[in-house]
């Protein structure tokens, strides 16, 4: 661990009220400790403000816990890891390390989250859920644990995603030619080529200084993400392209999962599937309320016709060839392909 992680880790620790040990042989954080050993002290992160439907999911689950089990469960809440100079990437290290214990974030980097994020895949929220809730969601968590220090406990819903930019409206393909847009990561990149965007990756708190700046002229999110951090004062076209949905992973640090009793994992499990379902629920009426806020600000959203939604499935067409032979056929039946 480098002095600068050192120094942000205890920030983030010292925000908890957890102190911080140090392995000096290894350099590495160590699990925090606590004055009573047998308390179990799970410390929950993200990156978003409290009042997001993902905060108040990590608010249930911990509420759930210590309703059920009072003293024998510490709950630490930092809700926006952005707040103390963090991306909010590093969730994954920082619950891979330990140094927190849970946290979500929207992850495309195994084979069966990479399919779930093809544009225009699922046809409405309906099949996106059944999706992410039955054999895909149940690989994907097999292939995220195979390859990190993690339990994966759900899926939070992102949702549903559309492009907004500064520059003019888009009703057609046309329309978006040459934007430079910034999008989530790699993996979007030639997505957004064949829909004839200039795609740049860029860390989302650096991307909306780039937009207010101006030196990005648009993004794509679901509605509330661009409330949420407060892109909309500075966009004011956009279209409801519905290109892809993202689910955010639920994972625990699985060294510190697997030690707790069983009664106590099973509660976690249990936790973690009401606060899905809240979660959820809540995120449907968020994407209401922010297209709302939208309209206020002064922006416009457009809707695709169906000959211009058409257009945007025809030039991302090439990526559904090429998944029939990158992925295996089991795994193209879950989504049905």
């Amino acid at each position: 661990m480098s002095r600068r992680q050192f120094l942000k880790t205890s920030a983030l620790l010292g925000a908890t009220g957890i102190a911080l040990r140090i392995s000096p042989a290894a350099g590495q954080a160590s699990t925090p400790s606590s004055t009573n050993d047998q308390t179990i002290h799970i410390r929950m992160g993200g990156y978003g403000p409290p009042t997001t439907s993902f905060s108040l999911g990590l608010k249930m689950i911990g509420d759930r816990l210590e309703d059920q089990f009072g003293e024998e469960i510490s709950m630490h809440y930092v809700y926006n890891v952005m707040d103390l100079g963090y991306a909010g990437s590093d969730l994954r290290w920082l619950v891979d390390s330990g140094v927190l214990t849970v946290g979500y974030m929207s992850i495309s980097d195994t084979p069966e989250l990479e399919l779930a994020a093809l544009p225009f895949l699922f046809p409405d929220t309906a099949t996106a859920r059944a999706a992410m809730d039955g054999p895909l969601g149940r690989a994907a968590a097999e292939s995220l644990e195979a390859i990190t220090n993690y339990r994966v406990i759900g899926f939070f819903e992102n949702g549903f995603r559309h492009i907004s930019n500064n520059v003019r409206a888009v009703r057609t393909l046309e329309d978006l030619r040459g934007l430079k847009i910034r999008v989530r990561s790699a993996e979007q990149i030639t997505t957004f080529e064949r829909l004839g965007v200039d795609p740049q990756v860029v860390e989302l708190s650096a991307a909306v200084q780039e937009i207010e700046r101006g030196t990005l002229d648009g993004q794509e999110n679901p509605f509330a993400n661009t409330i949420t951090y407060n892109i909309y004062p500075h966009q004011r076209f956009y279209t409801a392209t519905f290109h892809s949905y993202l689910s955010r992973p639920i994972f625990v640090h699985a060294p510190s999962f697997d030690a707790w009793p069983s009664h106590i994992q099973t509660s976690v499990r249990d936790a973690a599937r009401e606060a899905v379902e809240f979660q959820r629920a809540f995120h449907d009426q968020e994407e209401e309320d922010a297209q709302a806020i939208i309209r206020e600000a002064g922006g416009e959203i457009l809707e695709l016709t169906p000959a211009a939604r058409e257009e945007f499935v025809a030039a991302v067409a090439p990526l559904y060839e090429e998944a029939q032979t990158r992925y295996p056929q089991e795994l193209l039946n879950m989504v049905g392909l």
